[in-house]
């Protein structure tokens, strides 16, 4: 005889004098609901909005379902609550969160869910400068790597007198038979190198590079744009200091320094370079 179970409704042991119910009655249910925080925060920052004019749109806006702005939106926001692999929002796009988050409960179009499937989202991935057949997004790079840098000068009501711009390599962990895949003797693993400046809590450039390639790797290049672009909106007497370890005391970097006025120190020292002292390095 098979078993009878209702599946609605179960009673546990009351605990001081209330009823405990475990009830299969709540409809769709998510198990994110803090991201409506960051989506509260993302409406006062508007960083999806400005994220996505970044990009350039070639499609055939009566035959798409999902915007720019629902696609940034959605992998930005997958990426911060922890689902890194595009392959999650197979299942993620039909989660009521994120489409909450994209601002549509339900997708125009039969068939579809109100935010995007892995494929999409990795031709948005995929999508390169210009833009082709198959990969119509494109994206303007220029825009993309000025963004941090405008948003960082935003957070600030008047310049301040001094900031400190902090460079540093880190490690990507791979797992697989990723394109740029390198050994790296010091992490002592197969990973990618990005540079990655901050000022504070402000992070103002992360630079994706394979592990073949000296820790330093393009400082000055960023070091040209990010101050440049610092310089351009701020006056001339906010000090900037450059911090990092050992591995960026290189002389390309050290000479730009001290070549445009920027001061610089190795992490360790106690204190910041002397007025018209360009770095030391006890």
């Amino acid at each position: 005889m098979p078993t009878e179970c209702n599946t609605e409704l179960f009673d546990f042991e009351p605990v001081a004098g209330h009823k405990v119910v475990a009830g299969f009655d709540g409809g769709a249910i998510t198990s994110d609901a803090g991201a409506l925080l960051l989506g509260s925060t993302d409406q006062t920052l508007g960083l999806v909005e400005r994220f996505a004019a970044c990009f350039v749109d070639q499609r055939d806006l009566d035959l798409i379902e999902h915007s720019v702005k629902t696609l940034v939106g959605q992998r930005l926001f997958g990426l911060a609550l922890g689902y890194e692999d595009v392959n999650d929002h197979d299942a993620l796009r039909h989660d009521p969160l994120f489409a909450v988050l994209a601002g549509k409960l339900k997708a125009e179009r039969r068939g579809c869910a109100p935010v995007a499937s892995k494929s999409t989202l990795n031709r948005l991935e995929m999508s390169k400068v210009e833009a082709t057949r198959y990969h119509k997004i494109s994206y303007r790079a220029e825009a993309v790597e000025t963004l941090l840098v405008d948003l960082f000068l935003e957070a600030h009501a008047l310049p301040p007198d001094e900031i400190v711009l902090d460079l540093d390599a880190t490690d990507v962990v791979l797992h697989g038979e990723q394109e740029g895949r390198f050994f790296h003797g010091y992490y002592d693993n197969y990973c990618y190198l990005p540079l990655c400046v901050f000022c504070g809590r402000h992070l103002l450039a992360a630079r994706l590079r394979p592990a073949n390639h000296d820790a330093s790797a393009g400082s000055v290049e960023e070091m040209v744009r990010i101050i440049g672009r610092i310089r351009s909106r701020w006056p001339p007497h906010t000090r900037i200091i450059l911090r990092a370890d050992s591995g960026f005391a290189c002389e390309a970097l050290m000479a730009w320094c001290e070549a445009n006025d920027v001061d610089y120190l190795r992490l360790g020292q106690e204190q910041a370079p002397e007025e018209g002292h360009r770095g030391r390095d006890d």
